[in-house]
């Protein structure tokens, strides 16, 4: 049993080190080439904060646009950035119809104004990918409603509803009606827009008139996106470059380089804490905080996400939670052993005593972070992105890797309870 936990615990110590290895340095395996988490190619992508990139501004041809207009052309904006992987992508309206937009890591501004400012080809598909709707010539348009969505129905919901335009009805009932009696799986119709599917209702049976509805787990915030996204097909007007530049690091070439140096120190200052505070515990404790950074970075790096300063804060923000669960563990088995119980005992009750505690605050962690991405904000979403992502693997680390190393420990029947945080 002893030998056993001797090369359980020894792999667990290989382990961090390889993924830190993989996730920094990069590996080449079977032709698969990764170049680690800051490879320009294949790792993370730099907020406009930290490596620069394009400031684009445009200018509607239309005198003085809607509010309603601009949230269209925001929506197929934040739509066409978040396709390309650019979610820390910063999007602000302007006066009489101007509309800004900089996007991190991008030098090429010709190419993403000829992206952004191109007219939105919105088509509706079958399962085949036959187009049966063209968004600019047989859609009236789409408005986001919330009521019944039948007579039969007694609950309220958020829907659209969409308008074809008369001579696109019968084609709309041909669609419909085949799509109807198509198997499970195939019984819907995409709207799909620049290539990429935005939606993709299941039809139920023909649709023979001009106004139709669509309807699933909608909230009234994405069933506008969705009506605004429809919409775009018929954008009544184009957009015109009227400025474009590329930009340096807000916070200069050194901001990333101080604060990896800063979160390495920051690092050893926590495991020499969690080591003189609980013993051989906080050692084992720090052998899962390094598999934790191996993790999250070759998760983000892989990912290719977006990093700014409030991603980076949203990665320090999970470590300490890490850390925390940790805290709360260990101070369980403390309460433990004074009450007089062995050390294998203190253990498994010390993480059964404290793992509804760690559940419930990471959960509703996670929930913030759903929210805060919903919020369609790029910087925020960057934070949300990073946050969420530490936070499950944060949980992984403490629950899963911290426990396993804790029971192998046990397994050498130490009866110096001084050694176990006591």
């Amino acid at each position: 049993m002893k030998k056993k936990s001797v090369l359980l615990l020894a792999l667990m110590v290989i382990i961090a080190i390889v993924l830190n290895y993989v996730a920094f340095i990069g590996f080449n395996v079977a032709g698969f080439n990764y170049g680690g988490v800051f490879d320009k190619d294949k790792g993370i992508r730099k907020g406009i904060d930290l490596a620069g990139g394009s400031v684009i501004t445009f200018q509607a041809s239309k005198d003085n646009p809607t509010d309603q207009e601009m949230s269209i052309v925001e929506s197929i904006f934040n739509a066409r950035m978040n396709n390309a992987g650019y979610t820390e992508t910063r999007i602000s309206k302007g006066n009489n119809g101007q509309i800004t937009v900089e996007i991190p890591s991008v030098t090429d501004t010709d190419t993403a104004a000829s992206l952004l400012g191109s007219t939105a080809k919105l088509t509706f598909q079958d399962a085949d990918g036959n187009v049966v709707l063209d968004g600019a010539t047989d859609i009236k348009g789409a408005e986001y409603k919330y009521g019944q969505t039948s007579s039969s129905s007694s609950a309220s919901s958020a829907y659209v509803e969409l308008t074809l335009k008369p001579e696109a009805v019968s084609k709309f009932a041909e669609a419909t009606k085949k799509a109807a009696s198509e198997s499970q799986g195939r019984n819907y119709i995409a709207i799909v827009m620049d290539g990429q599917a935005i939606s993709a209702p299941t039809v139920s049976k023909e649709i023979n008139s001009e106004t139709c509805i669509i309807e699933g787990n909608f909230t009234p915030e994405t069933a506008q996106e969705l009506a605004n996204q429809i919409k775009s097909g018929q954008l009544p007007f184009e957009l015109n470059v009227i400025s474009k530049e590329t930009v340096g690091a807000e916070l200069g070439a050194d901001a990333l380089p101080t604060s990896l140096k800063a979160a390495g120190i920051g690092l050893l200052i926590i495991m020499l804490f969690m080591i003189i505070m609980y013993r051989m515990s906080g050692l084992l404790a720090s052998i899962a905080l390094a598999i934790y950074v191996g993790l999250i970075s070759l998760v983000l790096g892989v990912m290719r996400v977006n990093l700014s300063l409030s991603g980076i804060a949203g990665i320090i923000t999970s470590l300490g939670m890490a850390v925390d669960a940790n805290v709360i563990i260990f101070e369980r088995m403390k309460e433990e052993l004074k009450l007089g119980k062995t050390i294998k005992a203190s253990v498994d009750s010390g993480f059964n005593k404290a793992f509804s505690a760690i559940l419930d605050s990471n959960v509703t962690t996670i929930i913030s972070c759903v929210v805060l991405y919903l919020s369609g904000i790029g910087t925020i979403r960057g934070f949300a992105v990073t946050l969420g992502i530490g936070v499950v693997i944060s949980m992984f680390t403490a629950i899963v890797v911290t426990k396993l190393l804790l029971k192998q420990l046990v397994n050498f029947r130490f009866n110096n309870r001084k050694l176990f945080c006591a």
